[in-house]
């Protein structure tokens, strides 16, 4: 995992990794805006076949939304729409809104995501001077909650404003700075995001990622340090602790009679800790969906 710095796209790390593991296989599993901070699971060698699975799992965040100014990209990299006085916007508002912006939610993706519209790239075609509007899709937000609030006083440019810090715990393919867009309509004055950090891919939390500069002062000499496979499968997937026998059958990429704790999919773990193969229970059957420790 890399704690993956502000102004960086996740292409940008990527590519960084790659002279770093002396390998070009490497992949990441959910990318972060350059503005955004925080956890970027990368896979190198056999573990990128493990990402599929990482994409899915759900995030978390803290982030510092502004109420009172709305921008071209609900969030501080775009251009100023409006900017209203938002100082008199009571706390009581502001929770009844995040209320209303929890749970299972229909969230609009801002129409300068990475989404595709007819194979090109929503931000793609914004840029190109169309009006894009994205269709609203299911996300769940199950912690949506607000850590403080600070005004930012009015000056001569600008009227007051609110400045929310928050945390946010949500599924796979939920925008933090559309949430910071609706939030700030709700209330009447518009919003947007300043401040993004992911802390939290999954069973992956910010304490276990590394930064860029840690990476680079690693000695040419010494392999580098990944978290082993085992564990990467372990935190994000229930585990199945396999036999002997059972480790050399799916070695050979043959099924094993099913368990009754399986689920879909399954890391199973031979006896001496190594990720042998993702499982999927078939009937009375658990079948090899990927083999990480060919006979």
């Amino acid at each position: 995992m890399v704690d993956k710095p502000q102004g960086w796209t996740s292409h940008d790390v990527v590519a960084r990794m790659r002279r770093i593991a002396g390998t070009r296989k490497v992949g990441h599993a959910g990318t972060l805006d350059p503005m955004a901070t925080g956890v970027l699971v990368l896979g190198v060698g056999k573990a990128t076949r493990l990402l599929t699975y990482v994409v899915g799992a759900d995030k978390e965040y803290t982030a510092t939304i502004r109420l009172g100014v709305r921008t071209t990209t609900d969030d501080a990299e775009g251009e100023l729409v409006t900017a209203v006085d938002a100082g008199a916007v009571a706390q009581e508002a502001v929770l009844a809104g995040i209320a209303a912006l929890t749970g299972e939610i229909q969230q609009v993706p801002s129409s300068v995501s990475a989404i595709k519209v007819d194979g090109q790239r929503a931000y793609a075609r914004v840029r190109a001077g169309e009006q894009v509007e994205l269709a609203a899709r299911p996300v769940t937000i199950s912690r949506f909650s607000l850590d403080a609030i600070r005004a930012v006083p009015a000056t001569a440019d600008a009227p007051a404003a609110l400045d929310l810090d928050v945390t946010v715990v949500c599924s796979s393919g939920t925008y933090i700075r559309a949430l910071a867009r609706d939030l700030g309509e709700s209330l009447g004055v518009g919003g947007h995001l300043t401040a993004l950090r992911r802390t939290r891919v999954g069973g992956y939390p910010i304490d276990g990622a590394r930064t860029l500069d840690e990476l680079e002062e690693w000695p040419a000499d010494v392999p580098l340090d990944v978290l082993p496979l085992a564990d990467a499968a372990r935190a994000i997937l229930p585990a199945r602790e396999l036999t002997a026998a059972e480790t050399t059958a799916l070695s050979y990429g043959k099924r094993i009679e099913v368990a009754p704790s399986d689920r879909q999919p399954v890391a199973g773990i031979s006896p001496d800790g190594e990720l042998v193969a993702l499982l999927e229970a078939r009937g009375a059957h658990a079948w090899p969906v990927l083999v990480f420790a060919p006979a």
